[in-house]
């Protein structure tokens, strides 16, 4: 039986980010994927155009059907959008003994809100501190601890931030600042602090990045990764994902989940 690793998150209808870039991203990294869904999108490569939330319930039953008959070795959330949703999902990951990657889905890769304000606390005092990793891009930092990272000296503060609501990990990722792509990993010590480095691609071609990577270090941890391992792996696994990155429809494309298949 292969590792199995849940993900609780949203639906791309268009099939680049969310539930469809983790399965994805989980069969090419050699584990089995499973999901509870947190919402329906009506998305293309132009935008998220409309957003149906499920009730916390249904998100409830799905999760428990899957951990209490087939088990899991990681859990990775996504787009939860309600407090409710955030405050059920966090009480579920918390009483399941396996590690979380927590990816605070604020904005879509258009800029479309998916978290609700309401919401932002319930993150900060109840996901957070139940995650593993927590992997929040710069926009999600500014969301949830108000640091504003301007250059990668600004970093360490912002991991310092996010670390304060309780994670054991988190990788801020720098992917919006110039140069080259840069992630901060860390568990607050010096000891244990890794910075990854990837040349910058010039493709636009990049919706579904932050799904992907969380789903992937997800995945290292399942296959017994300890978390350095299970991020650098991811990182890799990312960066060639977007390098492969095509075009679909008018606007933003997906990152290629299967390039390592067609190199």
């Amino acid at each position: 039986m292969p590792p199995r690793v849940l993900t609780v998150a949203g639906s791309d209808s268009g099939g680049g980010a969310g539930i469809q870039a983790d399965l994805k991203t989980m069969l090419a990294l050699g584990v089995h994927g499973m999901s509870v869904l947190t919402a329906v999108t009506a998305q293309n490569s132009l935008g998220v155009q409309g957003v149906w939330e499920l009730p916390a319930e249904a998100v409830r039953a799905q999760y428990r059907s899957v951990v209490d008959d087939i088990g899991v070795q990681a859990v990775k959330t996504g787009m939860l959008g309600s407090a409710e949703l955030v405050e059920t999902v966090a009480e579920l990951i918390a009483g399941t003994d396996a590690p979380a990657v927590v990816d605070p889905v604020g904005v879509s890769k258009h800029g479309d809100a998916l978290l609700a304000d309401s919401a932002l606390e319930a993150v900060r005092t109840r996901l957070l501190p139940a995650a593993t990793v927590a992997t929040p891009n710069l926009d999600e930092v500014r969301q949830l601890t108000g640091v504003r990272v301007e250059s990668e000296d600004d970093l360490r503060r912002a991991a310092d931030a996010v670390l304060a609501h309780g994670p054991r990990w988190v990788l801020i990722k720098g992917g919006h600042l110039a140069g080259d792509a840069v992630d901060l990993l860390t568990d607050g010590t010096v000891r244990h602090e890794h910075w990854l480095r990837a040349p910058r691609h010039e493709n636009r071609h990049t919706h579904g990045t932050g799904c992907t990577l969380a789903s992937a270090v997800a995945s290292g941890l399942a296959r017994g990764l300890a978390v350095p391992a299970a991020v650098a792996e991811a990182k890799e696994y990312v960066t060639g994902a977007i390098a492969a990155g095509f075009a679909l429809g008018a606007g933003i494309g997906p990152v290629d989940h299967g390039w390592r298949f067609r190199a």
